[in-house]
Formats: C-alpha cells, structure tokens, sequence
C-alpha cells in the first residue's frame, strides 16, 4: 500500500500477519453475528488473500467497472467473508454496517458473492467448479481484446485474472473442463491459488480425493508451483512473482494450508467449515491470534494499511492518461473499444442499430426450405459484420450446430480470432462464456445438441441468475433428429428451459423467425439483459409467407400468423410444429371451421407483452389447442384445462424423422381433430 496511507511511526506498520487476522477475525465476528456460515475458510486464506490484494491486485474500489482492473474471483464462494471482509477493508463501498448484516434479507451480503449485490464482485459464485471456469472465459477475453486493440506502445488492455479454488471446487468435474481448455489455450495471465487443506464438508478428503494435483494440472499444460506455504507471507509473495513472471502458461499455486487457522480447538477440522464458531471458540480464537479489539472493530493503524483508495486511484488515473492517448493515435478504435466495454455508460449497441437492423428484417431472406440451424447460420453471418464482438464457438459441434460462418477466425493457443472449438465440453463452454460476458467486449454464443444442454444447465442457470448477455445455440431440437435415437432425442428440454428465470427460449419456424430470436437475443441490453436460448431444427422446415407487417410482432415473442375474421378455434405452435398448424387449419377450413393459427417462438417474450396484446393474440372465449414435439404440460398455463395439447410424453425412437412424428401422432390430421373435438 501507499507510505501515505500507513501509520506515521514506521516502527507501528502491521505485520502481514496483523492485516490478515483483520480478514479473520471480520469473518468470525460475521459468521457468528449471523449464526450462519463458512468461517473456515477465510481463516485459512486470510495469508494468501493479504498477499494479493495487498501488494498485486490492480484495481479501484471508487471505480470497480474500472475496465483494465485485474479481475478476482472466489471460486470456493462458500467463503463468501473472505471476499467481503477484503472489498471493506480495500475502500468499496461496503461498510461494516453489510458485514453485521451478512446473510441478512436485503443486506449487500448475501451468504454466497452475487455479482449486482456487492461492489466488487465480479461473479456469482457458490456453485462449485463454476468460479474457475468463468475466469478462464475472463483470462481468453484480456487475450482476445488485448489482441484486437493494444497497438505498439498503447497496451489499453493489460490485466490478470486471480482464483482462489477449494478442494471442492477440483472435485467438480467442470475443473477439468476449465482447466484443460486453459492449459490448451495458454492462458498466461490466468493465476489460480489452491487452497489444499484437506478438508471438505464430510471431512479429511483422503477417503474419496486423492487426486495427484500438480500433476494433474502439470498434465493439462499449466505451469504449477507446490507446496507453498498457505500462511507464510514471503513464500506466497515468491510463488505470485513466479506466476506472473511466466506469462506462456496458466499457473496453479498449491498452497498448503489450514482450515479455520487460528481455532485453538476447531482448526483443521471439518467442523470450521459449515458453521459459526461458537461464543467460546471465538474468544479463544481471539486470544490465539493476539486481537484485542472488539468485534468488527479494525484497529486504525491497520485500516489504514488496508485502504486502495489512493493507490485505486492512481492506478485508474494513470490508465486514462494512456488511454487518451490511445484515443488521439487511433481514434476509431478507441470509440469501438468504449462502445464495446460500456466505458464510461458508453451504449453496447452500435448507434445505427435500429435502423440496420430495421432494414435486415425488410430483406427477402429466401423461400426455399431450410433447417432452422442453418438459418441461424445465415443470422450470424448477416449480424457479424453489425457486430465485431461476436465471439461464437461450438462444443466439438460445428458442422452440425453451424455456428461458423463465412470470414470467422479460429481462435488458438497463438493466434487470436472471434471463434471458439470448445471440444467435448458443454458445462466448460457455457461457464466460460459466462466469464467472456462478465469480463465485457465481446458478446458470446457457443453451441452443442440442446440433448446435451443437460450437461451445461447449471451454468445456463447461472447466467439468467446473473442476467448476463450470452446466446447458447442449441440444435438438433427434437424427435427430427431421427436415427440417432431417444438418447438424443429431446423431448423435456424445451419444457425444462423455460421454468428458468430471466431465460429467454426460442423455437423460431423459419428463416424469418430465426433472424427475429437472433436480433432479440442480441438486444438484450439493459433492463432486459439476460442470456437466450435458441432451439433449432436438424430438418428442413418450409418457409412460411410471413407478412413483413408482421414481422415486430415476431420479436414480440407470439403473434397471430393465420387469422380468420370467423375463427372458432386457435391453434397456438412453436418450430417445426408450425407447419402442422398451418397444414390443420387449411385442413379445417376446408370443412368450413375457421381457426387461428398463433406462432409463439418465445413464450418468456411473449409473457412480458402487455396484457392488452396478449389478450388480443390468445382472445378469452376461443377453445385452444397447442402442439409442441415435446411434453405437453408446460402448454397448459396457455390452453388451460379445457384446452387440448398435441404432443410427446415419452422418449423418442430410432428411426426417420418423418416415421417418428406418424408414430407419436405430430401430425396435422391429429391437430385438426383436437380441434374437432373441442368444438363438439
């Protein structure tokens, strides 16, 4: 820290060990004040932390979007104190008032770190392995956007990204994901810090974690330095200049350590991890570290040689003089930079949005049949050229997920581009497009079968929870696969992706729509951020006659694509299920009933029109009938009771799509009859 900002008799500076009991002991006092909580592990890398932020970690706590700050990441986010404990005493805007508040209702606490709820925090974390597979997308997104912008000696972007990880979060399989993609990649400026102290909630690991760690790392390509001493200052400052010194390899820093460091009685122990102290235990642990001060009490002399703020300050402030710099040498790219990273509440969309984008969706886009996947293919090329920060990938599913597209640069170890082989990782793709999104500069899509998006759910999850722009490409959306059979055949997918708040799910019908659920997911900025989902046929689907007047009524989410001024049913369908629609109604009309046929891609967009237009869509009084290659209840909360759903409660079959959808009953005589049979 800055001389200025310690104590004026030298010989009064506090030890390392002083500033790191201050992180203990507010973690204590937290936990125990709120009898709920993970002490254990703050106490145990309180050292290691003190290290970091105390002597390396760029950042501002005045400014924590601070563009070029160094990002930080709990991954073990159980140890949720630590994070808090650091961001108070560094200056941001956290005061002790939200630490006596720690997992309290409303509190900027919250028991796991929250992006949003508390400056500083730069993800969600808690659910283990997910942590660290963010900050790989974080580290590949400096790379990437250091790449694309610095130019000689104007390095604007120039940054690390620290981890901390637990035993747990090495248990997860998504750290092999993360960890090999890092390894392959070469992520130099990626530093993880293992907190090794053999200890999970169930206990001394050596019963089901005996993995050689190092090794295994070594293995992936990292360069990795054991057996640091988690509590000795000097060590841990030798193993950090080490790690940035090698800047060809991610770096993994095993550091030995003790769980609840400073319990007489608990320390090492499992029961320090999950629980407060205890009265007693908190005294004697007081007593043991030599802290006198009440709690959540800092002595001066120590909250001084915590405080950023004018180191902070300095730091940013010396960046913005490079940067206009910068901006005076290469001023074009310094506009996209800002409009990209948001600088300074820069807009992310370009300023001529509305209008290119109003001009695409007049285009004729062609009316021979097409697979919606291609058709989203189609999209991104059209968009890429909008939007530089398009950054796609596919999970070893290119050719099948078409994510590609004409111009698109492959990304490696030593070349930089806007496209991604993320390989056989799902979960590791999806967690890592959630760090490229939180680090800012590009906007992320990947993709794989949506069968598979049971392999990547929990950090599709995690992204709606954080509301975070990025778009999952998920093909292959239904009994249409055909051959490859019930194993990659979704039928409960579709369905289970809307339960998930904030999530955006699109089953576009053609061309026009898939551009539609491109644009939308695009656009998703704001108040409206969050990531979407687009669900996309393997088979070709016929090109509906859209009426271009109709078109901002698809990016609505539903709308009335065939309407009869005598209608006395509607038929409400999404995707391939369209046509069937269409077919039933002409079907119906022929016999002289008149239907609605109600296209609705995105049933989550379409829930947040008005009442007024989704009255006006799905009028009270019509019977309803919806179909859907898929599980049918999630229809109800649309047709109601009374109404009538076409579709799949059951796994698929091996076999011709064609063969399939006459098999289960998906075709448009079977919607027409249930529409037959409600009118009776």
């Amino acid at each position: 820290m800055n001389a200025e900002r310690r104590p004026s008799d030298a010989a009064a500076a506090p030890t390392p060990r002083e500033r790191a009991n201050a992180i203990r002991v507010l973690a204590i006092d937290a936990v125990q004040q709120a009898a709920s909580g993970h002490p254990g592990a703050p106490m145990g890398m309180a050292d290691i932390a003190e290290v970091l932020w105390g002597r390396h970690l760029r950042h501002n706590p005045a400014n924590p979007a601070w563009v070029d700050r160094d990002r930080f990441v709990l991954s073990n986010g159980h140890a949720s104190m630590l994070l808090y404990a650091l961001l108070h005493l560094s200056g941001y805007d956290l005061p002790i008032e939200q630490l006596k508040r720690f997992r309290q209702l409303h509190s900027a606490t919250p028991g796991h770190p929250e992006v949003g709820e508390t400056p500083g925090v730069e993800t969600t974390t808690g659910p283990l392995g997910q942590g660290l597979a963010n900050a790989v997308g974080m580290a590949l997104a400096e790379r990437l956007l250091a790449a694309e912008f610095n130019r000689g000696p104007h390095a604007i972007v120039d940054h690390h990204t620290y981890v901390f990880v637990g035993d747990g979060c090495l248990m997860e399989g998504l750290s092999h994901e993360a960890a090999s993609l890092a390894g392959t990649l070469r992520l130099g400026k990626l530093i993880v810090f293992y907190d090794a102290n053999g200890i999970s909630i169930d206990g001394e690991i050596e019963g089901w974690f005996t993995d050689d760690t190092p090794r295994r790392f070594g293995a992936y390509g990292w360069h990795v330095i054991d057996a640091v001493d988690g509590h000795d200052a000097a060590a841990i400052e030798r193993a950090v200049l080490a790690a940035r010194a090698n800047v060809d390899r991610p770096t993994l820093i095993v550091c030995r350590t003790v769980i609840g460091y400073g319990s007489p009685n608990r320390a090492g122990t499992e029961g320090v991890h999950g629980a407060p102290l205890g009265a007693d235990e908190v005294a004697a642990t007081r007593k043991a570290l030599g802290w006198t001060a009440p709690p959540f009490e800092i002595p001066e002399a120590i909250a001084q040689a915590w405080d950023a703020r004018a180191t902070g300050a300095a730091l940013e402030r010396d960046w913005r003089e490079r940067f206009a710099a910068y901006e005076r040498d290469h001023p074009a790219l310094a506009e996209a930079f800002g409009r990209r990273t948001g600088l300074d509440g820069h807009a992310l969309l370009p300023a001529d949005w509305i209008g290119r984008i109003d001009a695409l969706l007049g285009e004729e886009l062609g009316d021979t049949p097409v697979a919606t996947r291609k058709a989203g293919q189609e999209a991104i090329g059209r968009l890429a050229s909008l939007l530089p920060e398009l950054l796609g990938g596919s999970a070893d599913l290119t050719g099948s997920n078409l994510t590609n597209w004409s111009g698109c640069r492959e990304v490696t170890a030593t070349q930089p581009g806007n496209y991604l082989h993320y390989g056989v990782r799902e979960f590791g793709m999806a967690a890592a497009m959630n760090g490229i999104a939180l680090h800012g500069g590009y906007l992320p899509f990947g993709g794989t079968f949506l069968v598979f998006s049971d392999y990547a759910r929990n950090a599709i999850r995690m992204a709606a929870l954080m509301r975070l722009r990025v778009i999952h490409v998920l093909t292959h959306d239904s009994i249409g696969v055909g051959e490859d059979g019930p194993t990659h055949q979704p039928v409960e997918h579709a369905a289970s992706l809307r339960l998930i708040p904030n999530l955006d799910v699109w089953r576009p019908c053609d061309r026009v729509e898939t551009l539609v659920a491109w644009i939308s997911a695009v656009e998703r900025v704001g108040g409206d951020a969050g990531p979407s989902a687009l669900l996309l046929s393997r088979q070709n689907l016929p090109a509906l006659v859209i009426d271009p007047a109709l078109r901002p009524h698809v990016r609505r989410g539903g709308y009335v694509l065939r309407d009869a001024s005598d209608a006395r049913a509607l038929i409400i369908a999404t995707g391939s299920e369209v046509m069937l629609a269409t077919e039933a109604a002409a079907a119906l009309a022929a016999d002289g009933i008149a239907v609605r046929v109600v296209s609705m891609p995105c049933t989550a967009l379409f829930d947040r029109q008005s009442r007024a237009y989704r009255d006006s869509v799905l009028p009270e009084g019509l019977p309803r009938v919806a179909v859907e290659a898929g599980v049918t209840d999630v229809w109800r909360k649309y047709v109601g009771l009374d109404g009538a759903v076409v579709g799949l409660d059951r796994f698929g079959a091996s076999a011709p799509a064609s063969a399939l959808y006459r098999e289960f009953g998906l075709t448009a005589d079977a919607v027409a009859q249930a529409v037959r049979r409600l009118l009776r």
